[in-house]
């Protein structure tokens, strides 16, 4: 082989060689940045692209996609000066490769730094208590913050969150038996509501018991005196059609003087002081006289409320054995006359 072959062979091979290095593929969501003789070139997309080889050079692929940073705890220090440890997630993504590369030497260290200086800034104006309960505010402003911090870096922060809030332990102490004590509270606060209830319950049922009972003490004394009424209606009219035929048989004066005899006997028994007994016992208005004398000298007895009852009842049986004594001579003195008459 002649040496003009030998060097068409080697200049093959090394335009091969060229060819492969100055072909450049770049990936889905990643970029690439061609430096020429040290200066930035340009920035290579999606696709296949030619370099000059020996003259340009291309960094590492950047990748586009959203990367998520996981930070280590850092001390912060709240406005009440407490002392605990907060490690916070950060969620960024790369828009522009060149200032990636040319805007700060190390972004994801820059990048943790500038979270801990600003989550010290935030922290440090707010309580332990507001610490605790205000993590969206917090992850608000930090998120603001860095994302204006890192426009000049080609970085946008889709979002921050505080991972864990580790206080020290002796308030994590503090705050587990103030945590127990509030349940406590709420526990004994449910008792209290439920022995309430209960008790307004109770309540209630014994008021309607109460009042089902007077309601059924109401019909019964109702019932009974329309039953007592009935049978007062009753008797009278009993005692009213006895007494129309009494008058219709037309009774003589012996048994006027008979039933007298007898209501004065039902009388004796009673609480009276004292009988009247008319001297006429056969004329009826005479009788009639004598039990209104005494009814009145009953009420009177039963208002003063004596015990004499005893003596009264002797002095009634000697007004009717005196009253029987003076009927009988006047009996016989009316057979007399008329004896005489005849």
């Amino acid at each position: 082989m002649s040496a003009w072959g030998i060097v068409l062979i080697v200049l093959g091979v090394l335009l091969l060689i060229c060819l492969c290095i100055s072909v450049r593929i770049v990936k889905q969501a990643t970029a690439v940045v061609v430096e020429r003789l040290g200066k930035y070139r340009k920035t290579l997309e999606v696709g296949v692209h030619m370099i000059l080889p020996f003259f340009d050079r291309t960094s590492k692929p950047i990748s586009l996609k959203e990367i998520v940073a996981d930070f280590k705890p850092q001390p912060v220090i709240t406005k009440d000066n407490v002392t605990m440890q907060i490690d916070t997630v950060v969620y960024f993504q790369i828009t522009d490769a060149k200032l990636y590369m040319y805007g700060v030497d190390q972004p994801i260290r820059a990048i943790e730094n500038l979270t801990a200086t600003t989550l010290r800034n935030i922290v440090g104006e707010l309580e332990l208590d507001e610490t605790l309960t205000s993590r969206d505010t917090v992850n608000t402003k930090m998120r603001v913050i860095l994302d204006e911090a890192t426009d000049a870096w080609g970085i946008k922060i889709n979002r921050v969150e505080l991972k864990n809030i580790l206080p020290p332990k002796d308030i994590q102490d503090a705050m587990d038996k103030q945590m127990k004590a509030e349940r406590e509270r709420r526990e004994q606060i449910l008792r209290a509501e439920g022995e309430k209830k209960s008790s307004i319950l109770v309540a209630e049922g014994e008021k309607e018991a109460k009042i089902l009972r007077a309601e059924a003490e109401k019909t019964a004394k109702i019932l009974a005196a329309q039953a007592q009424k009935e049978s007062l209606i009753a008797i009278a009219e009993g005692e009213s059609k006895a007494i129309e035929m009494i008058n219709s048989a037309q009774p003589d004066a012996a048994y006027v003087t008979l039933q007298g005899f007898e209501a004065l006997k039902v009388l004796a028994n009673g609480n009276a002081t004292k009988i009247v007994v008319p001297s006429d016992i056969q004329n009826v208005s005479g009788l009639l006289t004598s039990i209104s004398e005494v009814i009145r000298n009953d009420n009177i007895a039963i208002k003063a409320k004596t015990n004499d009852s005893f003596n009264s009842e002797a002095e009634v049986v000697d007004t009717l054995a005196s009253s029987s004594t003076n009927s009988k001579s006047k009996t016989n003195s009316i057979g007399d006359d008329n004896t005489d008459n005849q």
